[in-house]
Parts: C-alpha cells; structure tokens; sequence
C-alpha cells in the first residue's frame, strides 16, 4: 500500500475510521490540531473584529473532523493538503451560512472591486487611498472603515471566483493538477498568471503583508512586529490587498 503514512500512524487511522476508538481520535486530533489554528490564523486577519476567534476555531474543528472521517489513506495523498482544504471549506460555508456577510457588505465591496479595476485600468499602476475615496465620494477614514467591513466578502468572493458555482462537495480538492481536466487545468493556470502579475502590481506594504503572511507564514502580530505598525493597520493594509486581488481575479481582462 503505497502511503506517507507509518504503519503505527495506519492502525491509527484504521481503528479510528473502521470503530471509532477514541485513542486513535485524540490521537489524530493531538497531531494535526495545529492545521486547524493555522487556517484560523490566515482568516483572522481578514475578519471584522465583531466575528470571534473562537467561532472561527469551532469551525475550523468541524472541519478537521470531517477531513478524519473523509481522508483515504490508503492513496499517496498527504493528509495537512486535503485536511486544510477541508478546514478552509468548513470555516468559509458557516460564514456564508450565518448573518455575518449580509447583503449590504456585498454591495460594499463591489463598489470597491469597480473602483480598483476602473482606477487601475485607467492609470496602470496601483492606486492610492485617495484616488479610491475620490472615486466613489468617500472620506479616506470611510474608505478605511468600509474595507475593514469588506474584508470577510472580499475574502469569500475569492473563494466563489476560484471554484465557480459547482458546490458539490468542492472541497474535497487534493491535487488539482492531477485531478482537474485540461480546461480547468488552463482556466486554474490562467487565474494564477493573474494573481501573480496583481501581486506583483501591489503597493509595496500591501505586498510585503501578503508575502509575510502567505509566503513566511507569520501571524498578524508578528507580521505588526515587523513592520513596525499597529495590528490594525496590518490588517487594513491586508484587506486593501484582498480587494484589489480579488478585483484582478474577477476582471483579468480588463484589468490588463
């Protein structure tokens, strides 16, 4: 049986799937929890303070066990890529469900999306807080305050622009490259140039943020640390570079 797993960690496995035997659980649980306070991690940073971490986390958790129950491990396959598509897919289907993205976010961050692909489109290059402001006849401070609100949408419309309207149980996603077809093998390849050059295009913080975060895998304190500002300000300059990622994703055409 070709696997990445030991043989002691297969009984595990095996007797937790097959009987239930509650060692295997809090073993399982024990060694791959701390997939779950990443994931919690990476969306912390995006959420409105007024959404709790441990809401987040109970989630998260729910989503660590339906990737126990799921996993096949007999397969090549390892286990913290599938468990943390699971996790994201769990934390990201209770926000959608629950009253904390209400309609007039949406509304919120489209108007946003429109400012940063018609702004950009016009003057190739990044634009600033108050090219934005101007735009849409808005104070800086609200501008600020709407992103900050816009975060969560921005965050799931991500998720919505990458998996299309298929939600038959996408989240169950391993390797992409081995399991897509050629076309959406293309379509993947095409939004990742995009992402990649709208990356590129960032403003340098928000860029930095983004590499600190994503890349470095650091938390939004230490992320604070070492840029030498507030956790808040971390977080907008984080949003902020959601929203113009998100903008280049759903208009790569017009936005280039």
């Amino acid at each position: 049986m070709a696997t990445r797993l030991s043989s002691n960690e297969v009984n595990y496995w095996e007797n937790w799937q097959q009987q239930r035997d509650s060692d295997a659980g809090n073993f399982l649980v024990e060694k791959y929890m701390p997939l779950v306070e990443f994931v919690v991690q990476r969306f912390m940073v995006s959420l409105p303070k007024t959404i709790s971490q441990d809401d987040i986390r109970s989630l998260a958790y729910e989503g660590l066990l339906d990737a126990f129950d799921k996993f096949d491990f007999s397969k090549d396959l390892k286990f913290e890529t599938y468990a943390t598509w699971r996790i994201k897919g769990a934390v990201i289907d209770g926000l959608r469900q629950s009253d904390w993205l209400p309609r007039s976010v949406r509304d919120k961050v489209k108007r946003i999306e429109k400012a940063y692909i018609e702004l950009e489109q016009q003057h190739n290059a990044s634009v600033t807080d108050a090219d934005v402001s101007a735009y849409l006849g808005i104070t800086k401070a609200e501008l600020n305050k709407t992103v900050s609100e816009a975060a969560l949408s921005a965050l799931v419309s991500i998720d919505e622009t990458a998996y299309g309207d298929d939600t038959s149980d996408k989240y169950t996603i391993v390797d992409p490259a081995i399991s897509a077809s050629p076309e959406k093998s293309l379509a993947a390849q095409s939004m990742k140039e995009s992402l990649a050059r709208a990356i590129d295009r960032l403003p340098e913080k928000e860029k930095l943020v983004v590499s600190l975060c994503y890349f470095e895998e650091l938390k939004l304190t230490e992320i604070a640390e070492v840029l030498s500002v507030s956790v808040s300000r971390v977080s907008q300059l984080h949003s902020k570079a959601i929203l113009r990622l998100n903008a280049a994703i759903i208009e790569p055409h017009d936005h280039y």
